[in-house]
């Protein structure tokens, strides 16, 4: 794994281990991932569009292009394959507000 990821597999497999990925479903069958990180923070991670709120991808992924992924994502992915991740059911108003806390944090 850290061949293929480099750096960020030895972390990401600390947070599965740690079983700090939630899987968060809505009703209607809307999903979102969140992953509490080593700091304590807790990031949104969506895999259909392989994106997360954390500094580190915005600034390796998504502005220096250095790396694919963050560590959270990679802990999503890698807990998705091990049927690692924990499971919360919300409402739709509660995934909205999960979703929209986000938009407020960064704007």
């Amino acid at each position: 794994l850290k061949f293929i990821f480099g750096p960020c597999a030895l972390p990401a497999l600390d947070l599965v281990d740690q079983r700090s990925v939630t899987r968060v479903v809505s009703p209607s069958g809307r999903t979102a991932y969140q992953v509490l990180g080593s700091s304590g923070k807790l990031y949104t991670c969506y895999s259909s569009c392989h994106f997360c709120t954390c500094p580190a991808f915005d600034f390796t992924v998504l502005q220096k292009n250095e790396s694919l992924l963050c560590k959270h994502i990679l802990a999503v992915y890698l807990s998705q394959a091990m049927g690692a991740c924990q499971e919360l059911t919300v409402s739709e108003e509660q995934l909205t507000n999960i979703l929209l806390a986000e938009d407020e944090e960064e704007g």
